[in-house]
C-alpha cells in the first residue's frame, strides 16, 4: 500500500475520490436528475416545485434527489412541513476538473500528433513508398 509522509493510505484517499467521482457521474447519467440540477441552478426550490413539471410521481422524484444528495450534488434540509433543496457545486467543480483534466491530456495528444504530420510532411515520401 502507498503511505504517504503523514503515514496516511494515498491509495485509500484516491478510491475515495473515485467513488465520489463515479457518483458524480453516475447522477448526471440520467436526465430527470439534469433536469432537476439545471432547475436548481436558478436557486432552492422545494421538492414540490421541483416535482411539478416532471411526468412522474413525487415518490420517484424523492428517489432522484436521494441519488442526487448521495452524490453531494444536491443538499436538502427540511423546514416544518417543506423540503428544501439547493445545489452544491464543489461536486460539479470536482467532475469539471476531471473533465478539464482530459481535455488537457488530450489536447496535447493532438498536438503532438500534428506536429508529427508537419514533420512528415515537410520530409517528402518517406522510405519505400510509391509516387
Amino acid at each position: 500500500m502507498l503511505l504517504n509522509y503523514y503515514g496516511t493510505a494515498i491509495l485509500n484517499r484516491m478510491l475515495n475520490k473515485a467513488t465520489a467521482l463515479d457518483q458524480t457521474f453516475q447522477a448526471l447519467a440520467d436526465s430527470t436528475r439534469r433536469a432537476i440540477l439545471a432547475e436548481l441552478t436558478r436557486g432552492p426550490s422545494s421538492v414540490s416545485k421541483l416535482a411539478k413539471p416532471l411526468a412522474m410521481s413525487l415518490p420517484a422524484v424523492m428517489q432522484h434527489l436521494a441519488v442526487l444528495e448521495e452524490s453531494g450534488l444536491v443538499r436538502s434540509e427540511k423546514i416544518g412541513r417543506v423540503r428544501t433543496c439547493r445545489i452544491e457545486p464543489k461536486a460539479l467543480s470536482m467532475a469539471e476538473q476531471w473533465i478539464h483534466q482530459r481535455r488537457s491530456e488530450w489536447e496535447r495528444h493532438f498536438d503532438r500528433l500534428g506536429e508529427y504530420l508537419e514533420t512528415l510532411k515537410k520530409e517528402g515520401p518517406s522510405y519505400g513508398s510509391r509516387r
